[in-house]
């Protein structure tokens, strides 16, 4: 029993399991596409941001744009990682039977998505928003609310 053990401890040092993280490790049922919305804000915002930037070749003005690219670029992907959690973990094949256009929206918003984070184009990102919020109306339908508003919280992202 030792030895098995002494083997064990050996190879975990030498193949040592890779860090992992999830949502959630149980099914906490605990899921929203509001999240998805707020980040996507944040492109929407930082695009409209640069596109307003007067592009002067000033260290001021690198500085500037270096950090709203990497909030749009971020923020977006936060955005694809938060659809991608309801499009895997939340919707289910009732939901898709119910809902047969629900994959060609998930997958719209995704690429979407891409789209922002590879580009400065404020209509890709309307067309974001334009996503999440037919994701959102698709998502409280399946739990029988009728109740739950879009809106947003800056009147730069509001489609």
């Amino acid at each position: 029993m030792a030895l098995a053990k002494s083997i064990a401890a050996q190879l975990k040092q030498w193949f040592p399991a890779q860090s992992v993280s999830a949502h959630c490790d149980g099914p906490c049922g605990v899921y929203d596409p509001a999240s998805a919305r707020i980040a996507a804000e944040a492109v929407v915002s930082m695009t409209k941001k640069i596109l307003d930037l007067d592009p002067a070749t000033t260290a001021d003005y690198e500085n500037t744009v270096s950090r709203y690219i990497a909030i749009k670029e971020e923020q977006a992907q936060i955005t694809k990682d938060e659809l991608l959690i309801l499009w895997t973990d939340y919707f289910k094949p009732e939901h898709l039977e119910q809902y047969p256009q629900l994959h060609e929206k998930f997958w719209k918003a995704a690429k979407l998505c891409s789209a922002c984070k590879v580009n400065v184009d404020l209509d890709k990102t309307l067309e974001l928003m334009k996503s999440i919020k037919d994701v959102q109306e698709i998502f409280w339908a399946t739990k029988g609310r009728n109740d739950v508003s879009w809106y947003v919280a800056s009147p730069v992202a509001a489609v």
